[in-house]
């Protein structure tokens, strides 16, 4: 996977924390938490509660919003969204789609998120929306 040092976002979103893991990147910028997924793993509570975990440990009680960015395809169990509507410190979830397919994906997990939900189609959109729940 190609490594990112900073994403393209606009001024006053800093990059404080980059977090390499065996399934993908998670990036921290303040209260905004992006994580871009290897190829063709499988998003679940079981693969990812590792990195939930140290994200919590990072962010503490602050409020924080997540927002998937969707550079490779992956997959996600989305019955698993029931464990990130019990943090109650994440404010809301936004995913960045590439393709038709990952828009057509995003609005399935939709169903069963109980947060904040939102579709993008780029990073810098996303990141300016997630801002807003912080």
């Amino acid at each position: 996977m190609e490594k990112i040092v900073t994403h393209n976002l606009p001024q006053g979103f800093q990059l404080k924390k980059k977090l390499e893991t065996d399934i993908g990147m998670v990036y921290f910028y303040n209260g905004i938490v992006i994580f871009e997924a290897k190829e063709g793993v499988v998003l679940s509570y079981k693969t990812g509660f590792s990195i939930l975990l140290k994200g919590l440990n990072y962010l503490g009680a602050k409020p924080w919003v997540y927002i998937s960015n969707r550079v490779h395809s992956y997959s996600v169990k989305p019955m698993d969204y029931k464990y990130l509507n019990t943090v109650p410190t994440l404010r809301a979830v936004g995913v960045v789609n590439y393709n038709e397919m990952g828009h057509t994906n995003a609005e399935l997990e939709a169903k069963f998120c109980k947060k904040p939900f939102q579709m993008f189609d780029n990073l810098t959109e996303a990141a300016i929306w997630g801002k807003g729940y912080l």
